[in-house]
């Protein structure tokens, strides 16, 4: 009997033995997970590009001045030259993949940067380069394998926490103190 999961709005905490540089010490939300795969945003890591370099970039006037200086962030290894707005709420966009039964998106249409860069809205947002994804049963196999540890994910750590203050924070949600993890995995 084959055991279905799906981390639809979770996040996943990289293990410290994970020796991939694209997810060492990565809080990931995932905003999609089925049969299929999954694919997620990286939470926190952010680029050296700010938002303001972003949307000059993009060639879109940028109202909001209080935007300009946030960063950037590094979403994931694939398509790491296209823009994913991971926001609350979901909203009306072009291009959502609205999360599960959440207010939660993830944008990939320009509507949405032309929207934050007049009107500041969505309130929440999250501007990445790239997502990270995997393929069908390949998520399943990385836990298998104890790369991550999982738990539902709470979306103030993302929006409203300091980007340094992430990992330690989800960590809290599993009661799990990051730095006293062990970075051998075993099993019983």
């Amino acid at each position: 009997m084959t055991t279905t999961i799906n981390l639809t709005g979770h996040f996943l905490i990289a293990m410290p033995a994970m020796v991939d540089e694209n997810f060492s010490r990565t809080l990931t939300y995932i905003a999609a997970h089925d049969a299929n795969g999954a694919m997620g945003v990286i939470v926190n890591r952010p680029t050296d590009m700010s938002l303001g370099q972003l949307f000059e970039r993009v060639d879109i006037p940028l109202e909001q001045t209080d935007l300009a200086e946030r960063p950037v962030y590094f979403g994931g290894p694939v398509q790491s030259d296209r823009g994913f707005v991971l926001h609350r709420p979901a909203g009306h966009w072009h291009s959502t993949l609205k999360v599960g039964g959440t207010q939660v998106g993830l944008t990939s249409s320009r509507d949405v940067l032309q929207a934050l860069a007049v009107e500041g809205e969505p309130a929440e947002v999250l501007v990445a380069l790239g997502y990270a994804g995997w393929s069908a049963g390949q998520l399943e196999e990385e836990l298998a394998q104890n790369a991550w540890l999982t738990v539902p994910a709470d979306l103030d750590i993302v929006f409203r926490l300091p980007v340094e203050e992430r990992l330690t924070a989800a960590m809290g949600l599993l009661g799990v103190d990051y730095a006293k993890l062990s970075d051998v995995a075993g099993h019983a």
